[in-house]
Parts: C-alpha cells; sequence; structure tokens
C-alpha cells in the first residue's frame, strides 16, 4: 500500500471516469470498489469509491456528491517519453468536452487537470544554457499542446 494516495472528490460519473484512466496506460487497473447500501448518503448500489492504480501511482476516487469542486490547484503531472505519447494523451483527455489550456495544460471532462509534458523539457529547463531555457521558457508559453519538435528547435536557436 502506497503512504499518500491522490484522492479525487466526484460528484457522479465515476464509473465513467475510471473506465477513461484505466484505459490511458497499459498497467492500469481498478483494485477496489465499494458501493453505497441501502440507507447510505449515496444512491444504493452506486460507486461511493474506487482505487485504482495509473503507471504504478495508487490514486482514490469518491463519488462525494457536490460540496466541492475539482480545480487546476491540483493537477497530474505526466511526463510523457515522445510526441506519441503527448499526441495520444491529450487527445483522450481532451475529447467529449475536456479543455485544452496553456503550457501542456488541460483539463478533461471530468474536470480534472492535467499536464502533460514531455521529459525533454524538464532537460532542457535544466540547461546551463540561460539563453536556450529562456527561448523555449518563450516557447511553452505560446504553445497549447507542447510540441517536442518545436522546443528542441527553440533550444538551439533553429
Amino acid at each position: 500500500m502506497q503512504k499518500i494516495v491522490t484522492n479525487l472528490w466526484f460528484d457522479g460519473r465515476v464509473e465513467e471516469a475510471l473506465e477513461l484512466y484505466t484505459s490511458l496506460f497499459e498497467d492500469a487497473r481498478v483494485t477496489r470498489i465499494l458501493r453505497y447500501s441501502q440507507g447510505g448518503m449515496g444512491t444504493p448500489g452506486a460507486i461511493m469509491t474506487a482505487e485504482f492504480e495509473l503507471a504504478g501511482q495508487e490514486f482514490c476516487i469518491i463519488n462525494g456528491g457536490p460540496h466541492y469542486k475539482l480545480n487546476p490547484a491540483m493537477s497530474l503531472l505526466v511526463n510523457c517519453v515522445d510526441q506519441m505519447e503527448i499526441d495520444r494523451l491529450w487527445d483522450r483527455l481532451t475529447a467529449d468536452g475536456g479543455e485544452e489550456l496553456q503550457c501542456g495544460w488541460l483539463t478533461d471532462r471530468f474536470g480534472v487537470s492535467w499536464q502533460i509534458s514531455p521529459i525533454a523539457l524538464s532537460e532542457m529547463l535544466n540547461s546551463s544554457d540561460a539563453a536556450a531555457v529562456e527561448r523555449v521558457t518563450q516557447a511553452f508559453l505560446t504553445m497549447r499542446k507542447l510540441n517536442i519538435a518545436e522546443l528542441e528547435r527553440a533550444f538551439r536557436d533553429e
């Protein structure tokens, strides 16, 4: 059991979210589902909480009602190995009502905020070449979905 687990508060659509999230990563899986019982706070038989894993990270999702709303103050950062992974995740997470934001951020159709970022960007931003870091920063600030080739061109000053 992981010591610290990210808990996401939802108001319905939990099964739909589980289906999407566990379809994003090859090793994803639902590990436990607890359902509301008769006399509980939710609809009997509906998911109350579900535990799942994405890329080895444990999460819990609670079907807690309208009391709290998700916001970008908490986001899920996915470090992507290549543009194909960025494109695949971006397309899946913005589909059906998701919203593209700046600098590789998006909000999925459930309101969960994600950062879909290439590992290469972190490496570029950690360069000792201050001018290259500034060019890369200026490049990614103009993007919604991050483009590795464009970031690399900015880094090399091409």
